[in-house]
């Protein structure tokens, strides 16, 4: 069948119309052209590249296509099948590029992460190390030297009343913080660069400074801080102490000490230390309190615990009743006529033994 010149122009209209659904629409940005580009992320209709950049610019869209975004059955057609399809075949990729990185193949625990950390453990210290993917692993360079059972720590101190930190390489631990810190503020023997960065620091005595270490193990809502001491080693003052990788020291002023708050001080702990004082009533004769149940036993310990501190417990803890309190009243007046019924029964067979025994000995 031939086709007329009236239905190849009307083909050609509705190729034409297919290419240019896009244009039916004007620009979204400077809505003076017809839309040439479609934004991936958010569908935004846009005319030339600077319209698209302003697009970005204004409404902060990365113009990348999220891949993992809600499709509802009725639009979900070959394309977001395809999508999908090459969204899973990304993710293998990424997966086997991982299980060949040797970085990440490389063991957690080596020897020398080892020996830091049974060294620590003899000195009162709870060394915790990181994966060597880490920055801070990275960038730690203590050392224990086994001769003279020393440690040789990387140490970094911030001063943030001047904006600045610093970090020291093989400070050893009979190095007390006054000696450390006179390398940075001392008013002759410091170095002049160091000092005229820190020269808040310098003008300042030493008895109006303070050097803090963040207390580990606790929760981002409830930061605590240890106060070193300036005379002591670096040894004595961070024992009992937990550190990650190496210590990282905070040098403050004294007008802003009460920023770095005290393992120890909170408020919670206060006030049970009120409630915990007896009242001392002379006029009224001593009241004997009646014994308390375990339970409550176990709540008072956890409440002497520190609030914001974690512990193994913490996981532990499941919240489940105990067997003791999932019985109702009806189920213990069962138990009770259970145990009822088995004496009934154990004296009624004693009886009848004992009959028996009597009617034997008239017998004979």
């Amino acid at each position: 069948m031939m086709l007329t010149l009236e239905d190849h122009c009307g083909l050609e209209e509705e190729e034409r119309g297919t290419k240019r659904k896009i244009s039916l629409s004007k620009c979204s940005v400077c809505a003076a052209d017809e839309s040439k580009y479609k934004c991936p992320a958010c569908l935004t209709n846009t005319c030339c590249l600077l319209c698209v950049k302003k697009h970005k610019e204004v409404s902060g869209c990365s113009g990348v296509r999220d891949k993992t975004g809600f499709v509802t059955l009725s639009h979900f057609d070959e394309m977001a099948l395809l999508n999908d399809y090459r969204f899973l075949e990304d993710t293998g990729r990424f997966a086997n590029s991982a299980s060949r990185d040797n970085l990440l193949k490389s063991p957690r625990t080596t020897f020398k992460t080892k020996k830091l950390s049974v060294n620590a453990r003899r000195m009162n210290i709870t060394l915790r190390l990181l994966p060597v993917t880490f920055t801070k692993s990275r960038e730690n360079s203590t050392i224990f030297i086994s001769k003279e059972k020393k440690f040789l720590w990387h140490l970094k101190l911030v001063f943030p009343q001047s904006s600045s930190e610093f970090s020291q390489r093989r400070v050893p631990d009979t190095h007390t913080l006054e000696q450390i810190l006179n390398a940075y503020i001392h008013p002759t023997e410091s170095d002049p660069v160091k000092r005229q960065r820190l020269k808040m620091y310098a003008l300042t005595p030493f008895n109006h400074i303070k050097v803090f270490m963040k207390a580990e193990g606790r929760k981002g809502n409830s930061v605590r801080y240890h106060e070193m001491e300036m005379q002591k080693s670096l040894r004595d003052n961070l024992s009992y102490k937990t550190l990650i990788e190496y210590p990282v020291l905070h040098v403050v002023l004294r007008d802003h000490w009460e920023d770095f708050p005290l393992k120890g001080t909170a408020l919670g702990s206060t006030k049970r230390d009120e409630q915990k004082k007896p009242e001392k009533d002379l006029g009224s004769s001593p009241i004997i309190a009646p014994p308390q149940q375990k339970k409550a036993k176990i709540e008072g310990e956890e409440d002497e615990r520190e609030e914001g501190e974690i512990t193994e417990s913490d996981d532990d803890d499941d919240g489940r009743p105990s067997a003791v309190e999932n019985k109702t009243c009806g189920e213990e007046n069962d138990d009770a006529d259970h145990m009822k019924a088995i004496k009934d029964e154990v004296k009624a067979d004693n009886n009848g033994q004992s009959g028996s025994e009597k009617n034997i000995s008239a017998s004979t």
